[in-house]
C-alpha cells in the first residue's frame, strides 16, 4: 500500500517539475520576443547607420538601388571637430547631371551635405558633417527631410565589414515637448553638460560662440536655478541680421542620456535685431545647443550647430 502511495506522489512531483519548466520556458520566449521588437530599422536591409570611430578612415561602398546604374565609394574620417566625407562616383547615368548627398542620422532625419555635379557619369567631391553616427544617401531629390523605404534614392552606403548597425531611434513626446531617443547608442551631437547644479540658486549667464554659417551672431543663455523643479531658460540672440534669413534657429537641451528636448525657436525675418526664446526643463543637468533648420522639426537635423559651454 505504501509503495502505491509513493508511486502516486512521485508521479505528481514529476508532473509538477515539467509544468514549472514549461512555464519558465514560455516566460523566457515571451521576454526574448519583446526584446527583439525594440529594434526598429528598415526590414529590407537599407538601414546602415553606423558610428564612425575617431581618427580612423572608414571606406564605405555605395550600393545602387533597384533599376539604377552607378557605383561609388566614400572615404569617411571623423575628427574632434567634425566628420569628413570624400565621395567618388562612377558609371552614373549619362543623362544625370546632379545628385544630392545626405547624411541620415539615427532618428531617420536627412541632413543635406550638398549637391554633387555629375559629368560624363563621374563625380568626386568632399563634404563635412558634425554627425558621428549616420549613413549616406544619394538622391535626385533636393528637399528630402526623412529617409525611409519610400524615399526616392539612387545610392545608399553599405554596411562596412566589422561594424554594427545603429538601430533606428524611437521618437516619443512628453507633453508639448518632443524627445528623440537613440537606443543603445550615444548622442548624435557631442554636447557637454553644463553642470547646472553647480550654479546654486543664482541665475547663470552663459555665452555661445557661433561659428560657420552663424559667424557674427551673438547669443547668451540665462539659466535660473533658484526654484525647485523646472529650470527656467532664457536665450537671447543679438545682431539677428547675421543669421540666415527665413531660417529657424532652434534651441535644444541635451540630457545626460542623449535625449534632445526642443526648447523653442526664432526666425530671422529681417525685421528685428534681437530675438528671445523662453522655456523651461525639468532636467537636473543638461547641455544646450543651437541648430539652423529649414522646416519645423521634432529633433535636430542640421549640419550647422553651435554648442554652449561654461568656458565660452
Amino acid at each position: 500500500m505504501s509503495k502505491k502511495i509513493l508511486l502516486v506522489l512521485g508521479s505528481l512531483l514529476i508532473l509538477s517539475i515539467f509544468s514549472t519548466l514549461a512555464i519558465a520556458q514560455e516566460t523566457v520566449t515571451k521576454t526574448t520576443t519583446t526584446t527583439k521588437k525594440e529594434v526598429v530599422q528598415n526590414p529590407d536591409g537599407s538601414w546602415t547607420v553606423i558610428e564612425y570611430p575617431v581618427n580612423k578612415e572608414v571606406v564605405v561602398q555605395l550600393t545602387p538601388t533597384a533599376n539604377f546604374k552607378g557605383t561609388g565609394t566614400a572615404h569617411i574620417i571623423r575628427a574632434a571637430d567634425g566628420t569628413a566625407v570624400n565621395l567618388d562616383l562612377s558609371g552614373m547615368p549619362a543623362d544625370m547631371s546632379k545628385v544630392y548627398v545626405y547624411a541620415v542620422a539615427p532618428t531617420g532625419a536627412a541632413s543635406l551635405l550638398g549637391p554633387l555635379d555629375v559629368v560624363n557619369g563621374v563625380a568626386s567631391q568632399s563634404f563635412s558633417t558634425p554627425l558621428n553616427q549616420f549613413m549616406l544617401v544619394l538622391s535626385p531629390v533636393e528637399n528630402m527631410n526623412t529617409f525611409d523605404t519610400s524615399s526616392a534614392v539612387s545610392l545608399t552606403s553599405a554596411l562596412p565589414t566589422g561594424y554594427a548597425v545603429v538601430p533606428r531611434a524611437v521618437t516619443s513626446s512628453e507633453g508639448s515637448k518632443q524627445v528623440a531617443t537613440t537606443e543603445a547608442v550615444g548622442s548624435a551631437y557631442e554636447v557637454p553638460l553644463l553642470n547646472v547644479p553647480s550654479f546654486g540658486d543664482k541665475t547663470a549667464e552663459i555665452r555661445i560662440n557661433f561659428k560657420g554659417a552663424l559667424s557674427g551672431l551673438k547669443g547668451k543663455a540665462y539659466i535660473d536655478n533658484s526654484k525647485s523643479g523646472a529650470k527656467q531658460i532664457k536665450m537671447r540672440f543679438d545682431d539677428m541680421k547675421m543669421a540666415p534669413k527665413e531660417k529657424k534657429l532652434v534651441l535644444w537641451a541635451s540630457s545626460p542620456d542623449g535625449k534632445y528636448i526642443k526648447l523653442g525657436q526664432v526666425i530671422n525675418s529681417g525685421k528685428r535685431q534681437e530675438s528671445e526664446i523662453r522655456s523651461e526643463t525639468s532636467l537636473n543637468d543638461f547641455g544646450l545647443f543651437v541648430t539652423v533648420e529649414d522646416n519645423d522639426v521634432e529633433q535636430p537635423t542640421s549640419t550647422v550647430y553651435s554648442v554652449f559651454g561654461t568656458g565660452d
